[in-house]
């Protein structure tokens, strides 16, 4: 037999350990590889670190371990030796509390804040959670039925008359404005040489089609006047207003052959405006009346905040689709309506409408100041949502549009079904960080005479009882933290809202 190599290796010795894997989990291997895997990362995680050490810290000794949590006035605060280290004052916090909340508001009638505090909680949370039921009543009430019962608790007073009087009364305004207008125009024209009987003539025009316009309107006038005659006005316009309203949704709905419904939903609504009339007592004078100019702290940046917010998104809408129509003069109006409103600072905006918009309202007719900053903020606040609203738009595929059109959808229920929704959709991180950033500008309303949670702060900072080095830092500490809690639920609400309508895009 011939020699043969052999085909198998045997080593005549252990090989060496090999050293152990580098630990990627737990505290360690979370040091290791996120904080010291590049030294990049080691220096900003040092520099990190100081900035804790020489910010973090010496704020936690302010607000916590140096603080004084018990006193009755100022010499709580006071440092009793020498060199001695005071915090916050925190007893100057729970002495003014009232007045970061409530503002100037009559402590006997804040009862009120609270009841509007706790039903705005009660109607909201069942909409921030996805699986409630019956979101759109629970919305109905939160949108419509809400601001109102909460003008009157808040504001108080009574009601006159409903649907009929303030109609003839909104139309019979306009009409005598337009009819003053005319006669002031064809005075100017006797005044004028030159184009005096061009303007003589369309005053004269003018105060014509108002005269024609009242005759038309005095059968409306006349059954307000009636009404107005009654011992219960308010009852009797309630009776009449009721009767027209769902006799023009039994016509418009299409009568008995569309169903019941549409009109017992109506009769429920109304229903719901008669029990609350009759528990707050509107017939009767309702509440007694707290001036806007009493409001203050948190209540004034809540309503400012939610009144923003919530008008912010139909403006948006409107604006955005408007700015993409193809008719000239909305598309034209949209466009300078977003970019006049963007190009002025929101502290001009406040201005005007404090100052300059009862110059633009009929005579005879006045906006409270907080209703005037309310409308100057939901307007400005809306040019910016429809820049938001239009780039989201931009990022629909046509193909969206066209598919709908080839299903026979018309041009309404395209962008309310599927456009928008999924237009929304893509801008949830920009619409909220402008609901944030409108929450913080809030504060400027003290500009205007408004007592916001900030003026309310500063207004409390001239009473000499606790007039101590600290309050300063512990006042904005406190409102510092109130604004953050506000703004970090909005930012974790929206992560979560954005997160639960992307789960398609998840792989």
């Amino acid at each position: 037999m011939s020699e043969t190599t052999p085909s198998v290796f045997v080593r005549g010795e252990l090989v060496g350990e090999r050293p152990a894997p580098i630990k990627t989990t737990g505290f360690v291997g979370f040091l290791r590889t996120r904080l010291f895997n590049s030294p990049t990362n080691v220096l900003i995680t040092i520099v990190s670190a100081l900035l804790l050490w020489f910010v973090a810290v010496p704020a936690l000794r302010f607000v916590l371990i140096d603080a004084v949590w018990t006193g009755n006035d100022r010499t709580a605060c006071l440092a009793k030796n020498a060199g001695d280290v005071v915090g916050a004052c925190w007893p100057f916090i729970q002495a003014k509390i009232g007045q970061f909340i409530y503002g100037f508001y009559p402590e006997p009638e804040r009862w009120r804040v609270n009841l509007v505090f706790l039903m705005a909680a009660i109607l909201l949370l069942p909409l921030l959670i996805p699986r409630a039921p019956a979101k759109g009543l629970n919305a109905g009430l939160f949108f419509i039925a809400l601001p109102v019962i909460a003008f009157f608790l808040l504001h108080g007073g009574g009601l006159r008359g409903l649907g009929v009087s303030w109609t003839a009364g909104l139309l019979s305004g306009f009409n005598d404005s337009i009819g003053d207008s005319g006669r002031k125009l064809a005075a100017a024209g006797e005044a004028t040489a030159v184009i005096g009987p061009l303007l003589w003539l369309l005053g004269q025009l003018i105060v014509l089609l108002s005269t024609m316009v009242s005759w038309l309107l005095l059968p409306l006038t006349w059954l307000r006047d009636h009404v107005q005659a009654f011992g219960s006005p308010l009852w009797a316009d309630f009776a009449l207003t009721t009767i027209i309203v769902s006799a023009l949704v039994f016509w418009f709905t299409g009568g008995l052959r569309a169903g019941s419904r549409p009109l017992i939903t109506c009769l429920a609504i109304f229903a719901g405006i008669g029990i609350v009339i009759a528990v707050m007592g509107l017939d009767r004078g309702g509440l007694p009346v707290v001036d806007t100019r009493l409001w203050g702290g948190l209540l004034v940046t809540l309503v400012v905040a939610v009144t923003g917010i919530v008008a912010s998104m139909p403006i948006g809408v409107a604006l955005a689709l408007g700015r993409r129509s193809s008719i000239p003069l909305i598309r034209i109006f949209s466009i300078a309506f977003i970019e006049f409103w963007r190009g002025v600072p929101l502290i001009t905006v406040l201005f005007f409408a404090t100052y300059m918009l009862p110059l633009f309202v009929p005579a005879g007719f006045t906006i409270d100041g907080l209703v005037r900053a309310l409308i100057g903020i939901a307007l400005f606040t809306g040019a910016y949502q429809a820049e938001n609203i239009r780039g989201g738009l931009a990022a629909i595929p046509r193909g969206q549009g066209e598919a709908a059109s080839a299903l026979g959808l018309s041009w309404a229920k395209t962008t309310g079904l599927i456009v928008m929704p999924q237009a929304l959709r893509h801008v949830i991180p920009s619409l909220v960080n402008s609901f944030i950033g409108l929450f913080k500008d809030t504060s400027l309303v003290s500009i205007v005479a408004l007592f916001d949670l900030l003026g309310s702060l500063r207004a409390s900072f001239s009473d000499p009882n606790w007039s101590t080095p600290t309050t300063l830092f512990t006042g904005f500490a406190f409102t510092g933290i109130i604004y953050f809690i506000f703004c970090f639920g909005m930012s974790r609400y929206s992560l979560f809202v954005e997160n639960r309508l992307n789960a398609h895009r998840r792989n």
